[in-house]
């Protein structure tokens, strides 16, 4: 009932992201490969509207958003550390800057009409539309850089990042931190996804050298695990309490004027907004815990980092 469930697909950046994590950790991990595309009845089942890639199961625990779940990873196997001592500050603010910032220039780069014929050029035409429109719902709260925009910030973040890996072999030093993970996801997008697109790494060979050595970490020692038996598991398991779960923080912080026990939804501010309802169980500085149930599952407990999501009343997410 332990086992780190990871429902991810191949190619998704943020995916990525973790299985570095879980092989830099070496925290053994189940693998359950999830569409790229709504629907995805068994990961919704699970928790309840949020979709996005990727989801950390431990039993009857869903862990939404990378930023998340590599507090909970850390919280697991606190050696190696995402997070050493004198840098717990600045890099949290970087990663949090390289999953939004970086990470949309490299996206928008990406994704520009070379990079997208590519991609979807493996596709069947039925996948590549369904992909499209996927992708353009998730989107439809955000300002996209235009693809000359984005080419140019990104050309410039990856100066600025190869500065700091031209001191040391990681961005803050001798080891990799939460920042690396961060950063190097969606740069592995453009030189593994999108070939094409990926001289633009040429220009600054420092951080390519710093890509291969965050490659080289590999993702640890997974296993296969089909959705079915992810969904039996979590049925079988019962939730961890609030105060006593892999989350280490517990105090109750009410910023909304919205008390535990109230029937409320979660929505990522941008990216996805799908909401997610639920009982509100735990509202500290960190974190949400909503709980649910579910017809295939039974009771679950679904948290959500604090920074990127938006808490509401049920009553008025409806209105």
């Amino acid at each position: 009932m332990n086992d780190l469930i990871l429902h991810h697909y191949p190619r998704s950046p943020f995916s990525e992201k973790i299985r570095l994590v879980l092989g830099w950790k070496k925290l053994p991990w189940k693998s359950v490969l999830i569409p790229s595309v709504m629907p995805k009845p068994d990961l919704t089942a699970l928790t309840g509207g949020y979709r996005k890639t990727p989801v950390l199961q431990i039993g009857a625990d869903l862990y939404c958003d990378t930023a998340l779940i590599c507090d909970v990873l850390e919280h697991l196997r606190d050696e190696p550390t995402l997070y050493p001592p004198h840098l717990r500050g600045v890099c949290r603010i970087f990663a949090q800057w390289a999953d939004t910032t970086l990470f949309w220039a490299a996206m928008g780069y990406n994704l520009q009409p070379a990079g997208a014929a590519h991609v979807f050029g493996r596709m069947p035409q039925e996948v590549m539309h369904a992909f499209v429109a996927d992708r353009r719902a998730m989107t439809g709260n955000m300002t996209r850089l235009r693809p000359g925009d984005a080419a140019s910030a990104y050309r410039s973040y990856l100066r600025r990042i190869a500065s700091m890996v031209e001191e040391h072999d990681f961005l803050f030093g001798t080891d990799p931190c939460v920042a690396d993970f961060a950063a190097y996801h969606g740069l592995w997008y453009t030189r593994v996804q999108v070939e094409p697109m990926a001289d633009i790494l040429a220009a600054t060979p420092a951080v390519g050298e710093w890509m291969q050595r965050m490659e080289a970490i590999g993702h640890g020692a997974s296993t296969r695990l089909d959705a079915s038996v992810a969904i039996g598991i979590a049925a079988a398991a019962t939730p961890q309490s609030p105060g006593n779960n892999l989350l280490v923080d517990s105090a109750f912080q009410d910023d909304h004027d919205i008390p535990l026990g109230s029937r409320v939804t979660i929505t990522p501010e941008s990216f996805g907004s799908e909401p997610t309802e639920g009982e509100l169980l735990a509202a500290t500085r960190t974190h949400y815990t909503l709980g649910r149930d579910d017809a295939r599952t039974g009771r679950l407990h679904v948290h959500f980092p604090r920074i990127g999501y938006v808490l509401r009343e049920a009553e008025q997410a409806s209105a």
